[in-house]
Order: structure tokens, then C-alpha cells, then sequence
């Protein structure tokens, strides 16, 4: 009896884990092209490739795009600080060429064009 039940097991088709267990292990490959046209005018090319695999095979065959993906990684955290940061540093300039300005360098809008107190630089000679 007990070698019958094995024999039926093993006979069994493959259910949806296996199959899933499967791509995930090998990976799957579709690729297909959609093309509309009207009167032998082409309106609309689809090029479709998906690739179903697991986070470990596609690192395998080069993959990883969603570690730098800023939308799934913490670095958007980061990036968002880093951006904060930077405009409070860029509003802090701002308002330090506002008191250049009013002490008696001149700032104009456009071009930018900034005109402070010069200093005397040394050139070097170039032989």
C-alpha cells in the first residue's frame, strides 16, 4: 500500500508551488511585440519583455536596479535630508549676498552678476 502511495505521489502533476518554485529558481523569460496600424499606417509599437525570476538569480546575471531605485531603498531617506540641507544652505547664501549687497556691493538679478570689495591676487609667471 504504502509503495502505491508513493508511486501516486510522485506521478502527481506539478501543482502551482512547484511551478512557482521552479521560475523563481530558473527565471522566465516573455517578450512579445503589439504593433496597431491603420491603413498600413503603423500608430502604436509595444515592445513587451518581462523577466520573472528571484531577487537572488537576477543578481546572478547582473540585476540590481532596485538597490539604487530611490522610490524602495532607505538612500531616498537620505537623499530627501541631503536635499533639505542643501536649500537651507542655498537660502542661507542667498540672504549673506542680500547683506553684501546692501553694504555696499552691488547684486543684480539676470546674469548674476555680483561686484564685491576686490583683493589683490598674486599670479604665478608661467614659464
Amino acid at each position: 500500500m504504502s509503495s502505491e502511495r508513493s508511486t501516486l505521489i510522485t506521478a502527481r502533476p506539478p501543482g502551482l508551488v512547484d511551478v512557482l518554485d521552479r521560475i523563481l529558481d530558473k527565471g522566465l523569460v516573455i517578450a512579445g511585440d503589439i504593433k496597431v496600424s491603420l491603413a498600413n499606417v503603423e500608430l502604436l509599437t509595444l515592445q513587451i519583455r518581462l523577466l520573472v525570476c528571484s531577487i537572488d538569480k537576477a543578481e546572478q546575471i547582473g540585476l540590481n536596479w532596485w538597490r539604487y531605485d530611490t522610490n524602495l531603498t532607505t538612500r531616498a531617506e537620505r537623499a530627501e535630508a541631503e536635499n533639505l540641507e542643501l536649500r537651507e544652505r542655498l537660502n542661507e547664501l542667498e540672504r549673506e549676498i542680500r547683506k553684501l549687497g546692501a553694504s555696499g556691493a552691488t547684486v543684480s538679478g539676470g546674469n548674476q552678476s555680483i561686484r564685491a570689495p576686490r583683493q589683490k591676487v598674486k599670479q604665478k609667471k608661467r614659464s
